[in-house]
């Protein structure tokens, strides 16, 4: 019998993540709250299996198969008879715990209830269950069929049990695990990259290099495959900067707290790749 996934977000980390999983054999519904963000991510899943097709990676007939795992739906309803359910929304404290406390009331007992964050602490988003111990961190990475990681995360009372039917989960849908032990802000990965990033970034605002010396120095010197400063503008700078306040409020860690110029940036809505301009012109 196929295994239910309930994905909630269709946004470009939800596709991905319902691309991934259709693939590998899950039914999927991927939930929103408008039509329009439901056909936004089901183009892109589309879009994505085409060009697997036409790269040779997937049959056309594999294509449209999991094409047809994938169901859509703007009520969270449709995620009561899931195994998992992977949320994938906007990285607020808030909204989270909202969709955490319905689903609570709505799927059974034994079903897994994972976060996609990537800097909130999942003791907090679990907080507003009454099954912490069901709830774990699934941070995938951008863009989800390409990147091979994800980061699992145990919240301060999820069990062995749940956590190895996320690293399961995670590992059908074609990705190489690592596991954060103690549940700090920023996990391993967001920690790492916002030090960088915001180190760089001070660099940068001080004119004690270019942005491009700044890639290069990480690229060439440490065997990067893109610098830290075109990661942010890839990322988005307004995400990166939401990401390492998080990281700082909750750490009081100094190397954490984001620079002016990046504030500036995002003010004036230069975050990167998606709006022309961030610390390169695109």
């Amino acid at each position: 019998m196929a295994r239910k996934l309930a994905v909630v977000g269709a946004g470009l980390m939800g596709s991905g993540i319902a691309q991934v999983s259709a693939q590998a054999g899950w039914d999927v519904v991927l939930r929103d709250i408008t039509d329009q963000a439901l056909t936004r991510g089901t183009d892109g899943i589309k879009a994505s299996y085409d060009k697997f097709v036409s790269k040779g990676k997937l049959t056309a007939e594999e294509a449209e198969a999991a094409l047809g795992r994938i169901t859509t739906t703007t009520d969270l309803d449709a995620a009561a008879d899931a195994d998992i359910v992977v949320e994938a929304v906007f990285e607020r404290i808030d909204v989270k715990q909202e969709i955490f406390r319905t689903l609570d009331g709505l799927v059974g007992d034994e079903t897994v209830l994972a976060s996609n964050t990537s800097a909130i602490p999942i003791t907090k988003i679990a907080a507003a269950t009454r099954r912490p111990e069901r709830v774990v961190g699934t941070h995938f990475f951008s863009p989800v069929p390409m990147m091979r990681l994800c980061e699992l995360v145990r919240g301060h009372k999820t069990s062995d049990e749940t956590l190895a039917a996320a690293r399961e989960f995670a590992e059908g849908v074609g990705k190489t695990c690592i596991v954060v032990n103690r549940d700090v802000a920023g996990f391993v990965t967001t920690r790492l990259i916002s030090a960088l990033v915001v180190e760089a970034a001070k660099l940068h605002e001080s004119g004690v290099a270019t942005a491009e010396d700044i890639d290069t120095a990480c690229k060439l010197g440490f065997g990067h495959a893109m610098g830290p400063l075109a990661t942010a503008d890839l990322t988005g700078v307004d995400i990166l900067l939401h990401a390492t306040e998080n990281i700082y409020t909750e750490s009081q860690d100094e190397k954490f707290a984001p620079p002016e110029s990046m504030r500036r940036m995002v003010d004036a809505g230069d975050i990167g790749r998606k709006s022309g301009q961030g610390f390169y012109r695109y």
